[in-house]
């Protein structure tokens, strides 16, 4: 019995060891290409698109609702773009989720956060789902905030410029 015991704890170190190891590769890789796509997708809609933000530029949370509209939608579109680009391949992550961060809080407090707020805590709950039935519909943004922490907190993973760039200055 106690040789079975020291044969499954055998088992489940190897399977942790392995897991361990693929974690520092796979998970951050994944998690920066969704995150890669949503915004390389949200960029290419504003660039192809029309302004909207003059529409809703009350709502911006003060620095952002003093900057001209244009420049807010240059700044989006184009923060958008090349921080999906950068995410994709790895470069600079901590500071391309800090910043696609910011664009996503402000989004959040200007367009999925209702201006006069929630009347109760069941109808701020009502506005985690994905729908434009009123209530603020702020579940992907939420689930988008969430899934740049590990980027912030851990770094972009080994399948990355960043690390190819620390390895060779490390040396």
């Amino acid at each position: 019995m106690g040789n079975m015991i020291e044969k499954l704890l055998a088992l489940d170190l190897l399977i942790r060891d392995k897991l361990t190891y693929a974690g520092q590769y796979i998970p951050l890789l994944l998690v920066r290409c969704l995150l890669a796509w949503e915004y390389w997708e949200a960029g290419l809609q504003k660039f192809s698109g029309e302004n909207w933000f003059q529409h809703i530029q009350d709502n911006f949370p003060f620095p952002f609702n003093i900057i001209d509209t244009q420049i807010s939608w240059f700044m989006a579109t184009w923060f958008e773009l090349l921080g999906g680009l950068a995410l994709l391949v790895g470069l600079g992550v901590r500071y391309v989720s800090m910043s696609l961060l910011v664009l996503t809080v402000v989004a959040t407090l200007a367009v999925h956060i209702p201006p006069e707020g929630w009347s109760s805590f069941s109808n701020m709950l009502a506005g985690y789902a994905i729908t434009d039935k009123g209530f603020g519909n702020y579940k992907l943004p939420l689930l988008y905030t969430i899934l740049f922490m590990p980027l912030l907190f851990l770094g972009p993973g080994k399948i990355s410029l960043d690390h190819l760039i620390y390895k060779h200055f490390k040396k």
